[in-house]
């Protein structure tokens, strides 16, 4: 069960130009604090209005414990990191309900840098696994943001999306991942500790072999 990887060349969906992916939480909003043993904490909002259930399912099995000691079994550079598997290999875990449930595509939210996105295996197939996308900017514009939209998500067999403008704007000056825009719920975003997430990448990608645990999920209403 896995995001899937396009490495960057190696109908409107619109969306309002607030983007509140990049917005403070506002107060009563759910948050979840991702506590990681050895690096920190990473800091998302979670949107219960455009994906409900993939809340309810994140905020539940976070309060029952269901992710505590569960390692981001899954770490790829300008990539993602991927964890809620307690099988520890990406072929485990269940929702709340016992069985897969259906994907939420919002075009309000998309799979920006910091994106906390539900990790499948096909249509309407989400359990308990998640994912955290981090990529670099692109350096390459206009011209690698059509590349992915236009090139990637067609050889994936996934059409195109008409981003809004201010969307198009902030692919590009953040990064993330545009081809699993559809493809994968996105639920969340993290508005504090993505330099955790980087942190995490970084001793992967030098080769550390170490378990990268998150000791605990904590989740409340944003109070300011």
């Amino acid at each position: 069960m896995a995001a899937a990887l396009v490495l960057p060349f190696s109908g409107c969906s619109g969306g309002d130009d607030t983007l509140i992916q990049f917005q403070q939480p506002k107060k009563g909003q759910m948050v979840a604090d991702i506590n990681v043993a050895d690096y920190g904490t990473i800091k998302v909002m979670l949107f219960s209005d455009q994906a409900p259930k993939a809340v309810e399912n994140f905020v539940t099995h976070a309060r029952e414990g269901y992710y505590d000691g569960l390692t981001f079994h899954r770490i790829i550079d300008n990539f993602m990191i991927q964890g809620g598997d307690p099988d520890g290999d990406g072929t485990g875990g269940e929702s709340i309900w016992g069985e897969p449930f259906e994907d939420e595509f919002s075009d309000d939210l998309r799979n920006f840098t910091g994106a906390l996105s539900m990790a499948n295996s096909g249509e309407d197939s989400n359990e308990s696994q998640f994912f955290i996308v981090n990529t670099q900017p692109m350096s390459g514009g206009e011209e690698e943001l059509n590349y992915y939209n236009n090139v990637s998500r067609p050889s994936q067999g996934h059409d195109p999306i008409d981003y809004s403008d201010v969307q198009r704007e902030k692919y590009i000056e953040v990064g993330g991942t545009p081809w699993l825009d559809n493809v994968h719920t996105v639920f969340g975003q993290v508005y504090e500790g993505l330099d955790v997430v980087q942190a995490i990448m970084d001793d992967a990608a030098a080769g550390s072999e170490k378990d990268v645990v998150i000791t605990s999920i904590t989740v409340a209403e944003y109070n300011g």
